[in-house]
């Protein structure tokens, strides 16, 4: 009977999300669906057996308990407005919430993963700041029993293959949008074959779930325009910071001065933000053009300096609340005793400072 009313009550907090994924009226509906671009076929069996015991211990108490949400970078935008997601829907569990900022620190972040086990957590969302270190952190999850769930970047073997379920965006699918509002903007601006313009492409080839981004990015922006020649194609490689895209896009503008005309687009928002700056530094932000990924800086910059005031044009968005409110869902399906999807997929919209405001609703503000 205890299984069967967890299982009803995780039932009724996935109705509840389906019915609340969106951010306002005429928002779009960015409840997670499962991945097509990524890993398909994949063994679950490790990350099955990782978590099957803890569901089953953790179900069968029905007590409640701590869920910690371990963060790569809890001080951005994107995981702030993730782990509040995540804590309204453990705290509509009656569990209660504990966020961890790890400050893109190992060190920090296994303090974290230990300070979890030690205080007995529940379970733990974690979006972790080094991938090299996945198996490591889910042998000790393992052997504590407490389940865990990766969010945004997956917790892998060295070969990327998933070593625990994972929620995130959808990455190339997201990137392809991208390119494909850069190639129009390019066509629809005289800027296909013009030998002052160039393209530079934010990247994070450290990120398993950011290099998809980058590869959409590149492989629909050429396929759409294939008169534009690949050497004015640039890439400037950060950790996913503002500072550090700021910085490796100054570099990458400096180096070529005769690119007067700059298309951007990255792998994630605060680089492209950290680009934008670079160019309002460098005096070209009046013919450059900006496309952001997540929107949720870019909304700052329209909702300050309106449509005509910054080189941000566009940014596509996707729902920071549906990726830990979904994280979320996916560990109280471990702790019922279920056996999730080992991969659970958010797709985007490209929003612009036309269409921001009604598409991201309350998101926009």
């Amino acid at each position: 009977m205890k299984k069967l009313t967890a299982l009803f009550l995780a039932g009724a907090m996935t109705f509840s999300l389906a019915a609340c994924g969106g951010s306002g009226d005429g928002a779009k509906d960015t409840t997670a669906a499962p991945a097509q671009t990524e890993a398909q076929g994949e063994d679950t069996t490790t990350a099955a057996a990782g978590t099957e015991a803890a569901g089953t211990e953790a179900s069968a108490s029905g007590e409640a308990g701590v869920v910690y949400g371990i963060y790569k970078a809890g001080d951005q935008t994107w995981f702030i407005d993730e782990g509040a997601a995540a804590q309204a829907a453990i705290e509509a569990k009656g569990d209660e919430f504990i966020f961890v900022d790890a400050k893109m620190s190992p060190e920090e972040y296994l303090k974290a993963i230990d300070n979890a086990i030690a205080n007995k957590a529940k379970g733990i969302v974690t979006c972790i700041p080094d991938q090299t270190m996945s198996q490591a952190v889910v042998d000790k999850c393992k052997e504590a029993n407490i389940p865990i769930v990766a969010a945004d970047d997956a917790l892998q073997t060295d070969a990327g293959d998933k070593i625990a379920p994972w929620v995130g965006i959808n990455a190339y699918v997201i990137g392809q949008a991208n390119g494909d509002w850069l190639a129009a903007y390019a066509k629809d601006n005289n800027l296909v074959t013009d030998e002052e313009c160039g393209l530079l492409i934010m990247t994070m080839d450290t990120v398993s779930s950011c290099v998809p981004r980058a590869e959409g990015e590149y492989d629909n922006f050429t396929a759409a325009c294939p008169e534009f020649d690949t050497a004015r194609i640039f890439k400037a490689d950060y950790d996913g910071t503002t500072d550090k895209g700021n910085t490796a896009a100054t570099a990458v503008i400096t180096a070529h001065p005769e690119i007067k005309k700059w298309l951007v687009t990255g792998a994630n928002e605060e680089g492209t933000i950290g680009a934008v700056r670079a160019l309002e530094t460098a005096g070209l932000d009046k013919d450059a053009c900006v496309v952001g990924l997540g929107a949720y800086m870019a909304k700052d910059e329209w909702n300050d300096k309106g449509a005509d005031g910054t080189c941000m044009k566009a940014s596509a968005y996707f729902s920071a609340d549906s990726v830990g409110a979904g994280s979320v869902e996916v560990l109280y399906d471990i702790i019922a005793g279920n056996e999730p999807a080992m991969e659970t997929a958010v797709d985007a919209v490209v929003v612009t400072p036309e269409t921001y405001k009604e598409v991201m609703g309350k998101a926009a503000e």
